[in-house]
């Protein structure tokens, strides 16, 4: 993995958390919460589909398909579990 391809991953999955937020809205906190979960989703997405040899629409050596997957898989469950209000006793 070379430093264009880190610094396009970077790029596309800062778009994904910030788009994200921009439809689900939100605190500062949040959108930062947001552009964490999809740095990681996007980076696991993108080495479990390396690891398993899936790919599709790729980028170079980079596997934006499964790395978009992971992203979204990551906002969407991450933004489920920060609605969880706990309540103390």
């Amino acid at each position: 993995m070379n430093l264009p391809n880190l610094l396009l991953g970077f790029v596309i999955s800062t778009l994904y958390g910030a788009l994200f937020h921009f439809w689900k809205g939100g605190s500062i906190y949040r959108l930062v919460l947001l552009l964490v979960l999809s740095w990681l989703g996007f980076w696991v997405g993108h080495f479990a589909g390396v690891f398993l040899n899936l790919s599709f629409w790729t980028v170079g050596i980079l596997n934006t398909g499964m790395a978009t997957l992971g992203s979204a898989v990551f906002l969407f469950v991450g933004s489920w579990l920060s609605l969880i209000d706990i309540q103390r006793k």
